[in-house]
């Protein structure tokens, strides 16, 4: 289903809990809503779309991986940029990561250890930060 997208930065800043297998349901969510934003968005974490759990989709071009309680395990090469974010007006400056190593679930919850590089590693720094309450 695809959920309004979230701007109430009170919740945005709030750490996300644990995602479970009983939480699959928000996932297909973000599946639905990113899709209808596919114009102008690459990735969602589920507080953008009023949800608290610990679950992030980011597109990959061909396709789009949703990660269950992603965690970045390791970070190289460090460079500044500028981001936007559907849920917040206007691009904000911060640091990324050229490579980062996450360990994730996969929506049939097995666990994975994966690095990733270039334009997905800043996606998914931007959403882990979402999950950690951190607002770029």
């Amino acid at each position: 289903m695809i959920k309004p997208i979230n701007r109430d930065t009170f919740f945005l800043s709030r750490k996300a809990l644990p995602a479970t297998e009983a939480d699959l349901p928000i996932a297909r969510d973000l599946r639905d809503t990113l899709a209808a934003h596919r114009a102008e968005c690459v990735g969602m974490a589920a507080n953008m779309i009023g949800s608290d759990k610990r679950i992030i989709i980011v597109s990959l071009g061909v396709m789009d991986l949703v990660m269950l309680n992603p965690v970045i395990i390791k970070k190289t090469a460090p460079f500044e940029t500028e981001e936007g974010c559907l849920s917040l007006t206007g691009v904000r400056k911060t640091t990324r990561y050229q490579t980062i190593k996450v360990h994730y679930q996969d929506e049939l919850m097995k666990p994975h250890t994966q690095e990733f590089s270039g334009w997905t590693a800043q996606i998914i720094q931007h959403e882990c930060d979402h999950l950690e309450g951190i607002l770029i």
